[in-house]
């Protein structure tokens, strides 16, 4: 792998290419287009709407596309619908819609649970232009009343502790999380342990060395 350094002096990888995501996730033309699509969207709307951290945007495909697109092989393949919590700028939920339409899982369903209007309005743009079919849902986790989720997925939301209800607020019975986390997971899970009973396994974050993936199963409050 080809590296750059930053101004820290710490080794960066190489941004990574659309055709080298493609040829990562095996996913289709078609979809790799609509994910193209996607990225021009994102980058004319980020001018107006802070929709990622601007500094991400210089390695896209792996910084958005790519740490959304590793959670689809950890989806089970009976699912049939994915609640994203805290969707933002789409990911992962979005990217996961776009790439199961494009072949991975065609019967899954993505609903999007964002509270800022603005946002939902470029998640519906993005609906239009790729012709997926997710649902972008106006309002806050606790106020879900959409269809019960086998997967639940968030990122960059908010701390455990407090992702937790909002993950038990649009779960159905037997429902997972996957949950894309940082170098706090540890002090994240310690934290959340003290009020929930729960089974997590920790999975490496393609990614990002410091990053990892919380799937939680058996979730419940501890009184």
């Amino acid at each position: 792998m080809r590296y750059a350094t930053d101004s820290n002096q710490r080794k960066m990888p190489q941004p990574l290419s659309a055709k080298a995501f493609q040829s990562e996730t095996g996913i289709s033309d078609d979809g790799r287009e609509k994910l193209e699509a996607y990225l021009a969207a994102l980058e004319r709307w980020q001018a107006k709407i802070n929709l990622v951290g601007a500094k991400t945007l210089a390695d896209p495909w792996r910084r958005h596309f790519l740490d959304s697109a590793q959670l689809l092989a950890m989806i089970p393949v009976d699912a049939r619908q994915v609640v994203d919590i805290g969707s933002g700028g789409g990911f992962p939920g979005m990217v996961l819609a776009i790439m199961a339409a494009a072949g991975g899982m065609p019967a899954l369903r993505v609903t999007l649970v964002e509270s800022d209007q603005r946002k939902c309005i470029f998640l519906n743009e993005i609906k239009r232009l790729t012709g997926v079919s997710a649902t972008v849902n106006h309002g806050r986790a606790e106020a879900y009343a959409g269809p019960p989720a086998d997967v639940v997925t968030a990122r960059a939301c908010a701390p455990l502790v407090r992702l937790l209800p909002w993950v038990a607020a649009v779960s159905g019975p037997g429902a997972r999380a996957l949950l894309l986390k940082g170098e706090a997971a540890g002090d994240e899970l310690t934290e959340a342990e003290k009020d929930w009973k729960m089974r997590v396994q920790q999975h490496p974050s393609v990614t990002d060395p410091r990053g990892v993936i919380l799937e939680v199963t058996d979730f419940a409050r501890r009184y």
